[in-house]
Order: C-alpha cells, then sequence, then structure tokens
C-alpha cells in the first residue's frame, strides 16, 4: 500500500531529479522510493559505507554532468525496477 510523505528539497536537486526521472521513464515518486529501498537493503553503518550511483553523488555535491548512454526502453526501465522489489 502506498503512503504519502512530505519531503523538502533544495530546487535545484528537484530540477535534475526531474529531469532524470523524466528521461529515464519513471515517476520522481518511484525514484525516491528505488533509493530508499536500495539504502535501507542492508545494514549499512553510514551512508559513506552505501554504493550510491554517481548522479547522486553529484547532485548532492555540486555540478551534474549527465553522460550520454543508449537510452533503454520504458518496458526495459519497467522491468528493472520491478525485478528490483523482488
Amino acid at each position: 500500500m502506498d503512503s504519502k510523505l512530505t519531503l523538502s528539497f533544495n530546487q535545484d536537486v528537484v530540477a535534475k531529479a526531474k529531469k532524470y526521472a523524466a528521461e529515464n521513464n519513471i515517476s520522481l515518486s518511484r525514484l525516491i522510493e528505488h533509493l530508499l529501498i536500495q539504502v535501507t537493503s542492508s545494514d549499512y553503518k553510514s551512508l559513506d559505507d552505501y554504493p550510491i550511483s554517481d548522479w547522486v553523488s553529484m547532485v548532492a555535491e555540486g555540478e551534474v554532468e549527465y553522460k550520454k548512454t543508449p537510452k533503454p526502453s520504458r518496458k526495459a526501465s519497467k522491468d528493472e525496477f520491478f525485478s528490483s522489489k523482488k
């Protein structure tokens, strides 16, 4: 069951995250949910121990540089997301 949650983020981070989510055919809510699942799926002692994606580190620490890679199909993105929930 989904629950609503109110979060506050820096406007620049939100804009970049929305752009990333749109480019990857996923809603911002599902993107955040996916990241939270990843963070809570193991017993990390700190965020420094967590193998966080490069783009998240760049968004959090400074200027973002998007790398051009072939865009996966919408179906492939959905399949990847749902397989991560198993």
